[in-house]
Order: C-alpha cells, then structure tokens, then sequence
C-alpha cells in the first residue's frame, strides 16, 4: 500500500535514511545518521506526527556512488518511500538526484555544498558558497594574506569550490600560488609531496576541501611537517569536531572552518540538543554541523508533515517552502523562492580541546545566495 493512500489510519510515516555508516566517509555520515535518529526520537516521544509514529528505513551506501544511486532506487520501488534524507558529498547527491526526479520523491540534503544547483525535488540544509565561502575569503584574507594553497579530494565538491574561492580571492586582490587534488581514500603519505610544494611555495593560507577520513591524514602530515598554523593555517569549510576528533585535538589546534554551527555555541537549545546527543551515542562524542542540519533538517519535515498530513511531495514541499525552526545554531528557515535553507555565517578556530571557537559570526540569518547573483553577500561581525 503506497504511503499516499495512508493519510487517515494509524499506519506508521516511513521515510528514508541515506547516509554511509561504512567506508571512507563513515567519519562524518555516520554523525549524519546520528543527527537523524535523535530528532526522529524526539518526535515519537512526542507522539510522533498526528499521532502516527515516524519508522526510518536506513541503508548503508558504504561511501559507494553506485550503492548511493541503487539504495535510493530501492527506497522508492521497492519500500514506496517518497521522502528520503541522505547524502554527504556532491558526487553521492547527484547519482541520487535523477531518481528521486525522474521518481518524483523529496532528498533533503544537510551538507554544505558547491551550489549553482536547483531541483524542486531537494531541499537543501546545508551551506551555500555565500554563507561560508565568502565569509572564510574576507576572514583569511584580513587576517593572514592573500596568497592561496588550494588542496582538495578529488571529485565535483572540491573542484567547484576552489573555483568559486579563486573568483572571491581574485576580486580581493589576492592569487592562488598551488593547487592540488588528491584521491577519496588519500593517505598520510599521499600528502607528502602536497606539503613539500606548501613548504617551497609559502603561501599565507591553506584552504582545504579535503572530505572523508583523507582529511585526518592532511593534518597529521602538516603537523608531522612542523607547520605553524599561527602562521599558515589550514582553513576549511569541510573539517568539524568529527575530523578533529579523529586526528587529535593537538593537531587540529589553531586550524580554521567556517560553518553555520560548532558545539560550542552558547544557549538552552544547543545546550540541550548536544547533552542529548551525547547521552545517546557517548560523552567523548561531539556534535558537528553536519549532525545539526541532518537534525533540524527533520523537525522541519515533520511540522510540513503534519500541516501536510501526506507524504506526497507535491502536497508536503509548499509547506516545506518558507517554514522556520528554532535550531541549535539558531533559528534557521528554508527559502521559498529557491528551497534552500537561510542560516548563520560563522568562523571558528579549534583548540586544544577539540571544539571551535567562534571568532566572528553574522548578526542575523544569511539568505542562500546559491548561484552567488550577490544578494546573499554578508558581512561578518565579532563574536
């Protein structure tokens, strides 16, 4: 029976869970799944959505974009699932985003991302380049210079982003010195000859896309280097708690990333969110701005849902569309216009304790900007 026809019984919402548990990404996708659980939890103690109990349908991708495309082909046909919240890299969402079109099915996406895409079928909670990009450009350059080391993995996410931080850094009167790309599954070794050009070159900043479990191995070789961050810091969209976490909160000490959320942030509703989390997965476990949007990303689908009543995409989206939610980071709210979220622009760096601290961050919500057309373009304030 279609979940469609189910809008009047008792029957549970089924919905999809998408995020690889295995694999080079596991690092980051398995906190995505977190997230997920935790507001679904929430919502069933709650009573779920117009008394009707939320069930995930989880499969584990294994960081492979082939089992990315298969699983979410399966969700569909098979388990008649038309609401699916999933993906972490660009590569995995665009080997899903044909079929959930084509299939007509809602993806909800809470990882930072390249932009320049729309699809009616997605929304999107994470970044755009404009609420991360531009304010990590105007920071570094300010503070440190403006000669550039671009370093990322090798796939669409990175190489779209350097792109775009090229454009900013040029338009700020700086250059990119080097620039490098190194496999998904890149080890400590693998980076060697990456620093040894960091080291000739000597330029005032980092800025690295590295994804997955390759990015604890970028920092271990820059510290195994003797690099100074004070001086030449690696600065980031893609690293949080996770990632520093798994490298050693020694190595990332003094590093830089930009993001809508760290751990840290003062105020009862993160307060609560990460006691909450933590009690559920582990005291030495550290929430991440990937785990927020995958959170708040639900809460959103669930009031829609219960305004919708149905799972049906065509009914739920326009609920979808405009709606707001006091998040962890703040709170935030999808735009109507383009179906990606309006969030906060912040710049942290990490201690010795493995958590950020916050060193600017925007005076109020930062519209999405996701083809930077320059509407979207904040400027950041000190924390």
């Amino acid at each position: 029976m279609k979940q469609e026809s189910l809008a009047n019984t008792g029957e549970p919402w089924r919905v999809g869970v998408l995020f690889s548990r295995t694999g080079f990404m596991a690092i980051i996708e398995e906190t995505q799944v977190h997230g997920t659980l935790i507001a679904i939890e929430e919502i069933n103690e709650r009573g779920g959505v117009n008394g009707r109990e939320l069930v995930p349908v989880i499969y584990d991708p294994a960081s492979e974009n082939a089992l990315f495309r298969a699983y979410a082909k399966r969700m569909i046909v098979e388990d008649q699932l038309s609401t699916i919240f999933g993906c972490y890299t660009s590569s995995s969402r665009k080997a899903v985003l044909p079929i959930v079109e084509r299939l007509n099915c809602l993806l909800w996406y809470p990882t930072l991302y390249e932009g320049f895409e729309y699809s009616p079928n997605v929304i999107y909670t994470g970044a755009a380049p404009n609420q991360n990009s531009v304010a990590l450009c105007q920071f570094l350059t300010e503070k440190y210079g403006s000669r550039f080391y671009l370093i990322g993995s090798d796939y669409v996410y990175p190489r779209e982003s350097n792109r775009v931080m090229r454009e900013l850094l040029s338009k700020r009167g700086g250059h990119v010195v080097g620039e490098r790309y190194v496999g998904l599954r890149a080890s400590r070794r693998d980076f060697v000859p990456v620093l040894n050009e960091i080291r000739d070159l000597s330029p005032d900043v980092i800025f690295s896309t590295v994804v997955g479990e390759a990015t604890v191995s970028l920092y271990q070789a820059y510290a195994d280097f003797g690099f100074d961050p004070r001086i030449t810091p690696i600065a980031s969209l893609t690293t949080t708690e996770a990632e520093i976490r798994a490298m050693g909160a020694d190595v990332g000490e003094g590093h830089i990333t930009a993001a809508p959320y760290f751990e840290g942030l003062p105020g009862v509703t993160n307060d609560a969110f990460v006691k909450r989390y933590k009690r559920r997965f582990g005291e030495d476990q550290s929430t991440n701005m990937c785990v927020e949007a995958a959170y708040f990303q639900v809460h959103l689908f669930a009031r829609a849902l219960e305004h919708a009543n149905s799972l049906d995409p065509e009914i739920l989206r326009p609920m979808v569309l405009g709606s707001t939610y006091d998040a962890p980071q703040g709170t935030v709210s999808i735009d109507a216009g383009c179906g990606h979220a309006k969030l906060w622009s912040r710049i942290g760096r990490a201690n010795g304790r493995g958590q950020f601290d916050v060193l600017q961050e925007s005076s109020s919500l930062v519209p999405p900007d996701p083809f930077l057309t320059g509407t979207g373009f904040g400027r950041l304030a000190p924390a």
